[in-house]
């Protein structure tokens, strides 16, 4: 699967661009604040139809814009044109895959598949246990429909059950308790199944990259919720923690994924270095989960990922991510100097949200 052409207008700080990708991809250069990270933004929009930053869509319309419109055409693809648009002025979001709108946003989503590995990826080994629960969320939910459709009535059912808790209604709050238990077993058990099966290539690439020390993962969080029959007991037993917190305390929603090396916590004892290749690891292991699950090989978007290393950390990252032929890369660097060497992509540039390439090699 690969983006053959991109439409984007009204869109952050971007002009607007119309543009035929090449079938490798590109490495987009420019000055910080000029828009690199701003178009990357616009090529994974159409995968989740949102943005990869976590910002509302009210944020990505361009400051005075109307709206904006991102339109992504594809090859290899069951759909061929994926089409997003969205007026502030009304809050209204419509997407058509080839023309026709979709019932449900979940029908959408995934169509088009990309990984993005972005400097604040960091905090996938270094912060709190939300950014990894998002991390499982975001990959199980490309990999398998079934997971997304769990994920979404699991987060109607919470916040009903916690909107209860909150407003002192208990009796009303353990109404949810059988939705919740039933998709709640799905999460726990789809992310458990994916532990176990990512647990070896996790500690191969780990080793690849360079890092000494036996890497683990592991999922951290009641094992014996897959099971839908657990949780009536679990939810009893948890009854007077959540009256006296007002949220539900029992649940996927609470869980984390364990990294190691040497059997201690790479998040409290790890170096940067040692963060920095499990967060690369992590994202190879997205890579490869969808790639399998899919039957696809997704685009890789790589926002700035070489700053601050050395030359042969620079290539022995770029070996690893950039990967083989069929892989099409998006990648962004402030300068030509911090691209890895015979990168094999045209190389284009951005300048106050203007889209130009491809640029004559130095």
């Amino acid at each position: 699967m690969r983006l053959r052409r991109l439409v984007a207008r009204g869109f952050r700080n971007l002009a607007d661009v119309d543009c035929a990708v090449p079938g490798r991809g590109l490495a987009l250069l420019g000055a910080n604040a000029q828009g690199k990270t701003n178009f990357l933004e616009a090529v994974y929009y159409p995968v989740l139809f949102r943005s990869f930053r976590g910002a509302p869509d009210q944020e990505v319309a361009g400051f005075g814009s109307p709206g904006f419109h991102v339109e992504a055409s594809l090859e290899e693809s069951a759909v061929a044109t994926l089409v997003a648009g969205y007026l502030p002025a009304t809050r209204r979001k419509r997407i058509t895959l080839d023309g026709s709108e979709p019932e449900r946003l979940t029908e959408a989503v995934g169509r088009w598949l990309a990984v993005v590995f972005l400097p604040a990826d960091l905090d996938l080994a270094s912060g709190p246990a939300a950014v990894r629960r998002q991390y499982l969320d975001r990959l199980l939910s490309l990999a398998d429909r079934g997971y997304l459709r769990a994920l979404t009535r699991y987060r109607a059912a919470l916040a009903q059950r916690n909107g209860a808790l909150r407003q002192g209604r208990p009796e009303l709050a353990w109404a949810f308790d059988g939705p919740l238990a039933s998709a709640g077993a799905e999460i726990v058990a789809a992310r458990e199944g994916w532990v176990r099966r990512a647990r070896e290539r996790f500690v191969a690439e780990f080793d690849c990259i360079g890092e000494r020390g036996a890497a683990g993962l592991s999922y951290r969080g009641a094992p014996e919720l897959s099971d839908p029959g657990a949780w009536p007991q679990a939810l009893a037993e948890a009854q007077a923690a959540d009256r006296a917190r007002g949220a539900s305390t029992v649940g996927p929603h609470r869980d984390d994924l364990g990294l190691e090396i040497a059997g201690r916590g790479i998040r409290e004892y790890g170096s940067t270095g040692q963060q920095r290749s499990a967060a690369v690891a992590l994202k190879l292991l997205e890579m490869a989960t969808l790639r399998e699950a899919r039957d696809t090989e997704p685009a890789l978007l790589l926002d700035d990922v070489f700053a601050e290393l050395d030359d042969d950390r620079r290539q022995r990252l770029a070996a690893r991510l950039i990967g083989p032929e069929e892989r099409q890369v998006f990648l962004t660097a402030p300068r030509h100097e911090e691209l890895p060497r015979e990168l094999g992509l045209e190389v284009w540039s951005v300048s106050n949200g203007r889209v130009a390439g491809p640029r004559p090699t130095p």
